[in-house]
């Protein structure tokens, strides 16, 4: 088994977020004013040793510490969020930085989260902050010439001679077949047997197109929640998230929203059949109320334990004669409370789990 976690490379300014967000936002700055909601509710979460780091002032240092701990508890590399829109980027630095350092032994790939960026966060999905565009040849060259100084790195994932591309929306990109054979002629044409695309299994919509892809990647909790859950969870889900948001407009003080068992989703994972193109995604932990406050999500009873009993699930799921990829949401979405990295709340239980799992003595 191969774990690889999802990135989110939003620990830095820019000044886009400056203009959206205020002057000096970064993810840090929604996980420190997070707030509990109700008795035992751990927030805001802090990283263990107080290490908010910046990955641009900070970025060869705290590149160099957390390909160390992805080594040493077994996982196998990062899946980086690339944000571009018709040449346009957000939080590109980053990867820049790490691609121009080799000397970081860290596996990664790209992921491109190709949706328009909106003021979702404050329940403003309906305000366009960055448009999702797609354009045409010269635009898919460009992408593509950008994307190959990732791929001709020695670090970079791939599958055989194909360099991993995965693609959180393919259902989006209404001429995705025509782009991506141009990147498959490119990569060729640049000493590669093509590309290795993944779309994502997410809560939007399913791609209906057939052969468009070679294989996907599950993006959890997303993809149970609306997919997966069965009549009777999503009935009971449903009408508590809706009991709730009628009694919070009598409330002064509003009380959480949205909650569900972790159990629901950790089950469904254990219990589905994965294709030899598929693979499973997992998380370790879920709260997005320093995002979005009361209107956010929590999934209760999620531990180290549980975390490493599904892990042991997916390992003898993916074993035998198939790529064994297994995506895990996320090394460090605090702002989200998918978390991978230490915390003064569970220390390294998470990263633990994933070396027993993987037979490692950290």
């Amino acid at each position: 088994m191969k774990p690889i976690c999802m990135y989110l490379p939003q620990y830095h300014t820019f000044p886009e977020n400056d203009e959206w967000w205020g002057r000096g936002y970064t993810e840090w700055t929604a996980v420190k004013a997070a707030e509990p909601l109700f008795e035992g509710h751990v927030q805001p979460r802090v990283p263990l040793e107080h290490r908010y780091y910046d990955l641009v002032n900070e970025a060869v240092t705290t590149f160099t510490w957390q390909a160390s701990l992805a080594k040493q508890y077994g996982i196998y590399g990062f899946s980086f969020y690339m944000y571009w829109f018709r040449g346009t980027q957000l939080m590109e630095r980053p990867l820049e930085i790490l691609h121009a350092h080799p000397e970081i032994d860290l596996k990664y790939c790209i992921c491109w989260a190709n949706e328009s960026w909106t003021r979702t966060w404050y329940g403003l999905a309906d305000q366009v902050l960055m448009q999702q565009e797609y354009g045409f040849y010269d635009d898919w060259k460009m992408h593509f010439d950008y994307l190959l100084h990732f791929f001709a790195d020695e670090r970079y994932i791939k599958v055989g001679n194909r360099p991993v591309l995965q693609i959180y929306r393919t259902f989006d990109i209404e001429p995705l077949k025509e782009m991506r054979d141009l990147f498959d002629e490119w990569a060729r044409e640049a000493g590669f047997d093509g590309i290795y695309l993944i779309g994502g299994k997410t809560a939007a919509k399913g791609e209906g197109r057939e052969g468009i892809v070679d294989a996907w990647y599950y993006f959890e909790p997303g993809y149970t929640l609306k997919h997966d859950l069965g009549l009777t969870k999503r009935f009971s889900y449903n009408a508590s998230v809706l009991t709730k948001t009628i009694c919070n407009k009598f409330r002064k003080t509003k009380r959480l929203e949205r909650s569900i068992p972790a159990e629901w989703i950790y089950r469904a994972i254990e219990n589905r059949n994965y294709a030899e193109n598929e693979f499973p995604g997992l998380i370790p932990n879920w709260d997005n109320t320093p995002r979005r406050k009361y209107k956010g999500l929590i999934y209760r009873g999620t531990s180290p334990a549980r975390f490493e009993q599904v892990l042991r699930t997916l390992k003898e799921k993916v074993s035998g004669d198939r790529e064994d990829f297994v995506f895990i949401n996320a090394w460090n979405e605090w702002g989200e409370g998918a978390v991978m990295e230490s915390d003064e709340k569970d220390g390294y239980g998470y990263l633990e789990a994933v070396a027993r799992v993987m037979g490692i003595t950290p």
